[in-house]
């Protein structure tokens, strides 16, 4: 009795006035990275602050010593929970301070500063396919639809597959600041293109980094699933790419054709250095067939889809711009994409 005589109704807690921050990373998976994420809560207006992760448990530690640091390079605002809510891309530290070996990002940090006069500039084509369960997207679950031909930047749903998807993605990069400069559906159904670009080295791999996590992030609310695999579906249809764009200062002025042609006969010099670091997979991919050029093989031209470097039209008739090395994997690591041809090009 005495202990209801003095009962006093419970505190009511008050809601804090936090922010949401998701920390992503790439792993340690060999042959290709995958991203990894996790979900930190701040106080309103905190900056996000070093952070770790168990390292063993991506292929990044052993159990004996786990940890792993998580040093944010760039930040954007979170679309999907919106308000203050942040997404931070982060490179991957061991706690002596030094880079993780699997941390690529550094390498490309210090060839761009190295070569931060030539003004480099690249554009990146994020080709993907959309699949449910182990069929692209809207796929028949006997034989296959028909022949590629009228997919390509096509219009109706018998065409294209997943094209909202595209467009919440789309709209996500561009409210939080990710240069996308464009999308198309591609030559296979249910297979999708993004642009993100031109933009300086450390900046078009971060982003399409971002944009690459915001593609996995939205398909998980319709159930599907993207994948970056370079050959999704074998037999006569397309494989997946990363097309890269590439010009410096030199390139872009006056008189630029001169220095492009010379650093198409520098990519060709190493061009096996490249192909062998454009992503896993890139043999069933570049086969010379699909517009592609064999993988064995290097070669460059005006308009031609079919080479290894192609030099558009406009670009002959100008004498000057830029370049298109189409034979980066959609898979690839824009980080060493981006390091392998400033190295190459810029000496």
């Amino acid at each position: 009795m005495s202990l209801m005589l003095n009962y006093k109704p419970p505190t009511l807690h008050e809601p804090i006035q936090t922010r949401k921050v998701t920390y992503s990373w790439l792993d340690g998976q060999k042959p290709t990275s995958m991203l990894r994420d996790k979900k930190l809560v701040l106080a309103k207006g905190e900056d996000p602050p070093i952070w770790g992760f168990d390292g063993s448990s991506t292929k990044q530690a052993e159990g004996q010593s786990s940890d792993c640091v998580l040093v944010p390079v760039s930040t954007f605002k979170d679309p999907i929970d919106g308000g203050d809510n942040l997404l931070v891309l982060c490179e991957v530290f061991l706690p002596d301070g030094t880079p993780h070996p699997s941390n690529t990002r550094c390498k490309l940090r210090e060839m761009a500063s190295r070569h931060s006069d030539q003004e480099a500039l690249f554009g990146m084509e994020q080709e993907f396919t959309f699949m449910k369960g182990n069929l692209p997207l809207n796929w028949p679950r006997e034989g296959s639809p028909a022949a590629q031909g009228g997919y390509y930047c096509g219009v109706g749903s018998d065409e294209v597959f997943g094209r909202e998807i595209v467009e919440e993605h789309l709209n996500a990069c561009l409210s939080v600041g990710i240069s996308i400069s464009g999308t198309n559906a591609e030559v296979m159904p249910a297979q999708w293109e993004f642009q993100v670009g031109p933009l300086s080295p450390l900046e078009v791999a971060d982003q399409l980094w971002m944009a690459r996590w915001l593609l996995y992030r939205i398909t998980e609310n319709h159930g599907v699933s993207a994948t970056l695999h370079p050959k999704p579906m074998r037999g006569d249809w397309n494989g997946a790419g990363c097309h890269t764009n590439f010009s410096t200062a030199a390139m872009r002025a006056n008189g630029g054709y001169d220095v492009i042609i010379k650093a198409c006969d520098a990519l060709g010099e190493k061009a096996q250095w490249h192909i062998d670091h454009y992503g896993a997979g890139i043999k069933e991919r570049l086969t010379g067939e699909h517009e592609t050029c064999p993988h064995n093989e290097f070669r460059y031209g005006v308009s031609d889809r079919g080479a290894s470097i192609r030099i558009p039209w406009q670009v002959a008739r100008d004498q000057k711009g830029y370049l298109e090395d189409r034979r980066p994997n959609a898979n690839c690591d824009p980080y060493v994409v981006t390091r392998l041809i400033l190295e190459t090009v810029c000496g």
